[in-house]
């Protein structure tokens, strides 16, 4: 390369990285005239957040941000708002997002498995979301079928082509990012079911898994599907056993946030079982209100004080109505509450426990 071609490119990247120097007066001028439009949205519905993300863009000038990283969060954010769009109408509606392989032959045990799967959760009443992609992608679309199909694809340089059960389809978006499109599979599933793959989807699953330990993702059914004899997710186990679980690394009630299976009816079971009571949590300061569609009795609550007093922070159990600070969910304010001091730490325990109130609170 000579020096010229050499000096040019390392100027360009200079300049990529160089914050933008905007004068003091150039900002006062520009938030001068944004004030006008900060308290025109004071007074529409969820204004003060949208004005939140105004004076945070701002603040970008006022910091010198590089331009490079100026893109990136527009980028971010153009993403995140268009997919949230295309979420919005089907918000009511029970998503699984399905992982797995883009290299599985369509004659492969998996492949079918997926393709079972896929059918038997969108004949349930549910949608399927996948990466778009080929292998396991294309078969939990392919059996789920057009309609109740959602697609989150990633654009790279190889391997991902959009398979034909979504492509051109209006529930199809695309992501630069991966980290968007993650947030998107996550924050839009209602189960997460794991195909044997490769790093992707090993990634996708110890995320989801740490997300929901950490209490940053609600509780959600994981099931880890391979097919009869197939030892891919029984190796998985046997690593988690031997080298976390071993060295204290998790504690025992972790393993209660996933299910290992051969069996594609069992796993569609336990996607569905999990919503059979439960229907939805949320914090209210440090309460845990946890949403339900039939209440426990007394015995059923005298039951859950004694074998979930470990996870209570104040020792105490309450059936309540809707709270006051729920107003803005008025479709579920007929749903009776469990309420207790969750200690945000036993997340295998909290799954624990909403198993119960699936399974004896019918």
């Amino acid at each position: 390369m000579n020096e010229n071609k050499q000096a040019e490119i390392e100027a360009a990247q200079e300049s990529f990285e160089r914050p933008t120097q905007v004068s003091p007066a150039q900002i006062d001028d520009v938030n001068a005239k944004a004030r006008e439009l900060l308290a025109a949205l004071d007074s529409v519905p969820q204004g003060d957040l949208v004005s939140g993300i105004v004076q945070n863009a701002l603040k970008l000038l006022r910091d010198h941000t590089s331009r490079g990283d100026v893109k990136l969060l527009n980028s971010a954010m153009a993403e995140l708002r268009y997919a949230l769009k295309i979420f919005s109408p089907y918000h009511s509606t029970l998503k699984v997002s399905v992982f797995g392989s883009a290299r599985t032959s369509p004659t492969a045990p998996d492949y079918i498995a997926a393709s079972d799967f896929g059918k038997i959760m969108a004949e349930r009443g549910w949608m399927v979301t996948t990466g778009a992609g080929g292998g396991i992608m294309a078969a939990a679309h392919g059996g789920a079928g057009r309609e109740p199909s959602f697609g989150l694809a990633i654009r790279l340089p190889f391997e991902q082509k959009t398979n034909e059960h979504i492509e051109g389809d209006d529930k199809l978006v695309n992501f630069k990012y991966f980290f968007t499109r993650k947030l998107m599979f996550v924050r839009t599933s209602s189960a997460i079911a794991l195909f044997p793959g490769g790093f992707g989807t090993l990634d996708e699953g110890f995320e989801v898994l740490t997300l929901i330990q950490t209490g940053k993702a609600p509780p959600m059914p994981i099931v880890m599907i391979d097919h009869p004899k197939g030892g891919y997710w029984d190796a998985w186990q046997d690593h988690v056993e031997k080298h976390l679980l071993a060295r204290k690394l998790i504690s025992p009630s972790d393993l209660s946030l996933y299910l290992i299976t051969d069996d594609i009816e069992k796993a569609a079971d336990e996607c569905s079982r999990f919503y059979k009571n439960y229907h939805s949590i949320r914090y209210v300061r440090d309460q845990l209100v946890i949403r339900l569609r039939k209440a426990p009795n007394d015995a059923q609550l005298n039951h859950i004080r004694k074998a979930y007093a470990d996870i209570n922070m104040s020792g105490e159990y309450i059936v309540s109505e809707a709270l006051k600070v729920e107003a803005d969910e008025s479709e579920i304010a007929n749903l009776p509450r469990l309420i207790f001091n969750f200690n945000r730490r036993d997340a295998g325990r909290l799954r624990q426990l909403i198993n119960y109130l699936n399974d004896e609170v019918v």
